[in-house]
């Protein structure tokens, strides 16, 4: 006989387990299921894991330039490959750990094993129980997404590697080649490169971080170029010879001149897989290019079925599938009956973008070029850390914040920033944004001093010509 539930989340990553919480909070009987490990892929194998290992780079980064400060550390410093990612999967285990709990807590049934939809509101999981048939009034996919591996080159683990590979590192690349410039590529390179490695990284696209503002984008890759790596734009791996030694990399370059280098180990980064295959989607749910199709509520074709996060159109975030996660029950529990729940569409718009490379980028909203093409008369300006008291401060005068504008109505379009901390600031102007303020509302803020945080009033000010500090 099946177990029955009020809801079964498919998928326990950053939208699967918020959206059983949620569902377990208002009330419903809520059961999970999960191949792998609680917390999905965020917390064992993605954005935690591989904070913690930039975190280990960043201190050493400092500890490497103490004389800036005044310090002298005595003996040579180096980096212990085998703790550093011994900590980084501590950090991993503790979260997994984490998540355990809440399911416990919120008495959220937990099902160990592959989940395979037999109907829009039913499935069997195949785990260490043998096969469990449950059924549900409803049912919210959010497996989630995995690394696309070159058509040429699959990643073995040894010398080819996607982010899980890089992520244990059996040993330190001496040359590494890195292929796309999102943010799991621009990170890893970041990571390695100030570990110690040679680093390269090739994008197909004309500029790194092709998503960011155009002028985030040229700061950046003059950052990382000062710091020893090479960057090569408007380029492409066109083909991967491996072997036990290494890689050999055929690379055309922008100006179509094809070259062959010789690498030790080369990371793959090029875009994700969503994992919607032999899961039982057939006729269900309509696809694009195996993404699930779904309205603004998380809603599929299938009266009872839902789908969240990566397996989803994007953005690809984390924090963009917790936001779903919640609408999502909040939906489901105003369809069972629920009139104090109010549930709201995403606005794509106000989902912010961090980065956590070196130096960070994070943004939201409109790029300058993007407000143009919409058909918005711009006002944009740029605030330099450079004429910030604090960031001098902290030896960090590398950066700027970006702001645009509508300038008929001063509606805050984007927000743009590169440099130390951005990824904690950018939250500042995503409230903003939500909260559908202008320039007038920014500008008669007041930003505590000294902090990192007053070039963002000062962006604002720029915008209009009133910039205080340069």
């Amino acid at each position: 006989m099946a177990d029955k539930y009020d809801v079964i989340v498919l998928g326990s990553g950053p939208g699967g387990y918020v959206a059983a919480i949620r569902c377990a909070q208002l009330g419903l009987k809520t059961a999970i299921v999960e191949r792998e490990l609680l917390g999905g892929i965020c917390l064992n194998w993605g954005c935690i894991p591989t904070k913690a290992l930039l975190r280990s780079a960043e201190i050493l980064h400092y500890a490497q330039h103490a004389k800036d400060y005044g310090l002298k550390i005595a003996g040579e410093i180096e980096a212990d490959l085998e703790a550093v990612v011994k900590r980084s999967r501590g950090v991993a285990k503790q979260l997994n750990q984490g998540v355990t709990h809440l399911m416990k807590k919120n008495k959220i049934a937990v099902h160990m094993g592959e989940g395979t939809l037999t109907g829009p509101t039913s499935l069997t999981v195949k785990g260490e129980k043998g096969e469990e048939k449950l059924t549900a009034k409803h049912i919210i996919v959010a497996t989630g997404a995995r690394a696309r591996d070159l058509p040429f080159a699959k990643a073995d683990g040894k010398r080819v590697w996607t982010y899980r590979h890089a992520m244990t590192p059996k040993e330190m690349p001496k040359k590494l080649l890195v292929i796309g410039s999102g943010a799991i590529g621009i990170e890893f390179a970041s990571f390695y490169n100030d570990m110690g490695c040679d680093v390269t990284v090739v994008e197909m696209l004309d500029r790194i971080v092709p998503v960011e503002d155009k002028d985030v984008s040229a700061f950046l890759e003059k950052s990382l170029t000062k710091q020893g790596m090479t960057i090569m734009t408007g380029a492409g791996v066109e083909d991967l010879k491996v072997s036990d030694k290494g890689v050999k990399a055929k690379i055309k370059d922008s100006k179509g001149k094809v070259t062959e280098t010789e690498f030790s180990h080369c990371i793959t980064a090029i875009g994700i897989v969503p994992n919607t295959e032999d899961i039982g989607l057939d006729k269900l749910a309509d696809m694009e290019k195996g993404f699930i199709q779904i309205d603004d509520y998380g809603r599929t074709k299938s009266k009872g079925l839902w789908a969240i996060g990566d397996c989803t159109p994007g953005p690809w975030l984390a924090h963009k599938a917790s936001h779903e996660g919640v609408t999502t029950a909040e939906a489901i529990a105003k369809e069972l009956g629920n009139k104090d729940v109010h549930p709201h569409p995403l606005d794509r718009g106000n989902i912010p973008g961090c980065t956590y490379c070196h130096p960070q980028i994070a943004s939201v909203g409109l790029t300058e070029a993007k407000a143009k093409e919409a058909g918005h008369d711009v006002k944009a300006g740029t605030f330099p850390f450079i004429g910030n008291g604090k960031a001098i401060a902290l030896g960090e005068a590398e950066g700027f914040v970006k702001t645009v504008f509508d300038a008929k109505t001063g509606e805050l379009l984007g927000a743009h920033m590169v440099g130390a901390e951005v990824t904690e600031m950018i939250q500042g102007f995503v409230v903003g944004k939500t909260l559908e303020t202008t320039e007038a509302e920014l500008m008669q803020t007041v930003f505590p001093h000294p902090t990192i945080s007053e070039s963002m009033h000062e962006s604002v000010l720029a915008s209009y010509g009133r910039a205080l500090h340069i």
